[in-house]
């Protein structure tokens, strides 16, 4: 067995990682199993062959027999540590004459009991948000009951009540401090193991609802909610506002020449998102805005600048399809992403390969500046972009396709993907291939933008 697996049941770490542990012999092992849950202590020969031999010893010659097998596992365990003062051999002086006894000792990190231990006591005893950490990682280390091959000795009993009460105490401070976090998505798993775990435990229950009234008044509009633990994401769906959604990320498309002026609806119109930017966050000043963006776009290097005649109206500069970025918002971004072409004729086109390709660009800007907080997206392409070639449930699907390839890619991206429909545009939109798509991840999708020349 791999040594996550064994270190999971608070075994030694350097024995795991020296030796197998399947590979001791059974005797050899309990013997191991009784030192740890001594912790540290002394234990008397007579106690060791009482407890891993279910023996007695009466008589002179029974006592050396005994002490000869217990010595003989000792040097078969001892040979198994790099220092072999880790077992230490002492003489006990509790009677008419010197027992021998041995201690295990492990330093600090040598084992997992000991590590719990310590991330619970200073979880338990600090600050929410330094507690979040501690307590989580501790209950990473528990995957069932500690010293499992101890069985129901008397002698592992104490030990394992005090893990299993102290993994009792971890996991119910871990949800409240998650409730007062705003945390609620993480704290429902744990909530709900509490409650099912104990039915008469009212506190459990008492801090399950707490959670779950937390995620109503968080989702009230939330129509699909994937989670999806093995890219440590989620994907949701939600009627409403982009705007609004003040915890995220906001994600705004923006065509090639980075536009801003909404005057008479000219050259941007004031209904569409990006229209809608300067007015919603930075104070009705397109002014502000554009200095954000002249900043950004310091470094991008542009593809094609109109002359005065060609375009009269609006920006002449044109930057490459798939250029982002990423506006400073009160400790957040604003991820203005290009991923259509304005023409002179001010009529903004795209195809679903340049999409495809600035959604790839997007995520790559997220998972560098987003901080890992949620990101909220609108339903780009379903507006002024002329991206005629699909519907509106086919650009929800792409855009769900394209974040989890790029989850296979990039670490630590964001928490969540938030897509923002609006209220009048949910009926309209057909879910269906991209519940599809979330259902279930690794499996190949026909996507909609490869249909359509996307590469």
């Amino acid at each position: 067995m791999s040594g996550p697996h064994i270190l999971l049941r608070f075994r030694p770490r350097q024995l795991v990682e020296e030796c197998s542990w399947r590979t001791l012999p059974p005797l050899t092992a309990r013997l191991l199993v009784r030192l740890i849950a001594a912790e540290g202590e002394a234990v008397s020969v007579p106690q060791l062959r009482k407890d891993v031999w279910d023996a007695v010893d009466r008589g002179s010659h029974a006592e050396l027999r005994g002490r000869n097998e217990v010595q003989k596992r000792v040097l078969a365990l001892r040979r198994q540590f790099p220092a072999p003062d880790r077992l230490q051999t002492e003489q006990l002086i509790a009677g008419p004459r010197p027992t021998t006894a041995y201690r295990l000792v492990l330093g600090p990190g040598e084992l997992d009991a000991s590590d719990f231990t310590r991330l619970a006591n200073d979880g338990l005893s600090t600050t929410a948000a330094g507690a979040e950490r501690l307590l989580a990682e501790a209950v990473t280390l528990w995957q069932g009951r500690p010293l499992v091959e101890a069985g129901d000795a008397e002698y592992a009993r104490p030990l394992i009540r005090r893990l299993s009460e102290a993994y009792q105490a971890v996991r119910t401070e871990l949800v409240r401090v998650r409730i007062v976090m705003g945390r609620p998505d993480l704290a429902l798993p744990l909530a709900e193991q509490l409650a099912a775990e104990d039915p008469d435990d009212h506190r459990a229950a008492a801090a399950l609802e707490q959670v779950r009234s937390q995620l109503r008044d968080r989702h009230g509009d939330e129509i699909v909610r994937h989670e999806l633990p093995d890219l440590h994401t989620a994907v949701t769906i939600v009627r409403g506002d982009l705007f609004d959604q003040d915890d995220a990320n906001l994600v705004v498309g923006f065509s090639d020449t980075f536009d801003v002026t909404t005057d008479d609806d000219f050259v941007i119109s004031r209904s569409s998102t990006q229209g809608q930017l300067a007015e919603r966050l930075f104070g009705g000043s397109a002014a502000v805005l554009n200095r954000e963006l002249k900043r950004g776009l310091r470094t991008i290097t542009p593809v094609a600048v109109e002359s005065a005649r060609d375009k009269p109206r609006g920006k002449r500069v044109r930057y490459p399809i798939g250029t982002v970025v990423p506006i400073p918002l009160d400790g957040r971004r604003v991820f203005a992403t290009a991923y259509s072409r304005l023409g002179n004729d001010l009529v903004a086109r795209s195809t679903p390969a340049e999409l495809r390709h600035s959604l790839d660009r997007l995520w790559e800007a997220v998972a560098r500046y987003g901080m890992v907080k949620p990101v909220a997206v609108p339903l780009v392409g379903s507006g002024l972009a002329r991206l005629t070639p699909l519907d509106r449930g086919q650009l929800l699907a792409l855009i769900v396709e394209s974040f989890l390839a790029a989850c296979g890619r990039l670490s630590a991206m964001t928490p969540e993907l938030r897509i923002v429909l609006l209220p009048a545009a949910v009926d309209k939109t057909d879910l269906t291939e991209a519940e599809n798509l979330l259902a279930d991840p690794s499996r190949p999708a026909n996507r909609p933008a490869e249909r359509h020349g996307a590469r």
